[in-house]
């Protein structure tokens, strides 16, 4: 099946599922990444047949070729969204078409065949009405999705693979950073960078982070949450977190962050903040920033805060920022005004607490 917008899911229901009790105790504290739900879903592909046998079934290990293409040519890309409980006991999701969007752009950079955006989102709500009782009930708690697709034709050969496998997973979630909503602080890498113009920066395949992995765990030596990367060609000016974007709030209430330029993530909570700063009336510029910048621009008080997004933080307060040569810190450590307030929104609308004038909450149940 091609077309993807009626696609006729075989539902195939878990025979021995994570019993009812066992179930609660493991989501008193999922934290984040570390449990999965019973189900998730697999569809195939195969070049002149296109997208074919749409399943929901147990969650199990996938049986693999060790000449699978993905294993030696990283023919790979994901998404990741959630899924949250609303007000009335209901279940939505937040700009799933987004990241439909984005999914369908990384494949097109990765050589990939194209996932309808109809087969996305029927198979993110598949998952959800199966598995819905894996939604937390707690504080910050929602059910992350992982939507993601590989290269499965066993073949070795540099060339595009003509046999594929997506399939969705769930994760139930709680707060990404352990201690609560707190300053991150950062470690600025002057060794690894993370994209360059022309490569994969803009698409969400796997190798970026593999890539990112020995800035991570060089950051985390210096006592630093995340890794912030400069631009690989004059590395002056800032790109990204390890996982997330970056926005800067300036003395004026303007916010600042780096352009889409190939390099950078193009992020669904970065377009979100831009969104409702503006619809706040707020300026918001794409624009370079130097590490320069922002190092001087937080001494004199020019830059008054920083934060990170992304979907698995939503917004994170930037405190302290380290290099070899030092450290700075970003509105004395603290999480500013501007930041808690976007933050605040942004969730209020995620979890159906508040107005959503842009459409972007999708009612699942």
């Amino acid at each position: 099946m091609s077309g993807g917008d009626n696609l006729d899911f075989e539902i195939r229901p878990h025979p021995a599922p994570v019993a009812p009790a066992q179930r609660t105790a493991m989501l008193a504290n999922p934290g984040f990444g570390q449990i999965f739900t019973d189900h998730m879903v697999t569809i195939r592909y195969a070049d002149g047949k296109g997208w074919y046998d749409p399943r929901v079934e147990a969650r199990a290990p996938i049986p693999m070729d060790p000449a699978s293409a993905v294993l030696h040519y990283a023919q790979e890309i994901f998404e990741g969204l959630k899924a949250y409980t609303t007000p009335d006991g209901g279940v939505a999701m937040f700009r799933p078409d987004a990241n439909a969007a984005r999914f369908a752009a990384s494949a097109q950079r990765m050589a990939m065949p194209a996932v309808p955006t109809g087969m996305f989102l029927e198979s993110l709500r598949q998952i959800i009405r199966i598995d819905r009782q894996w939604l937390p009930q707690i504080e910050d708690g929602s059910l992350y999705l992982r939507p993601f697709a590989f290269a499965s034709e066993v073949f070795l050969g540099v060339r595009p693979a003509r046999e594929y496998l997506y399939l969705v997973i769930a994760s139930p979630a709680g707060a990404y950073f352990s201690g609560g909503l707190k300053p991150v602080t950062l470690w600025v890498s002057p060794d690894y960078t993370r994209a360059a113009p022309g490569g994969t920066g803009a698409a969400k395949c796997g190798g970026n982070y593999a890539a990112g992995l020995a800035a991570q765990a060089e950051a985390i030596e210096h006592g630093c949450d995340q890794v912030v990367y400069l631009d690989a060609v004059e590395r002056t000016y800032i790109d990204e977190l390890g996982g997330m974007n970056v926005f800067f709030v300036l003395d004026d209430g303007t916010l600042v962050t780096p352009p889409l330029t190939g390099t950078i993530l193009p992020g669904i909570t970065r377009e979100s903040v831009i969104k409702l700063a503006e619809k706040a009336g707020r300026r918001v510029e794409e624009r370079k920033v130097s590490f320069e910048e922002w190092r001087t621009g937080a001494a004199s008080g020019r830059i008054r805060e920083a934060f990170a997004c992304g979907t698995a933080a939503v917004i994170t307060p930037i405190g302290t920022v380290r290099f070899p040569d030092g450290e700075f810190t970003v509105a004395d450590g603290d999480t500013g005004p501007v930041t808690g307030a976007l933050r605040q929104e942004l969730v209020d609308i995620q979890r159906g607490r508040a107005a959503d004038p842009f459409g972007w909450v999708h009612r699942v149940i």
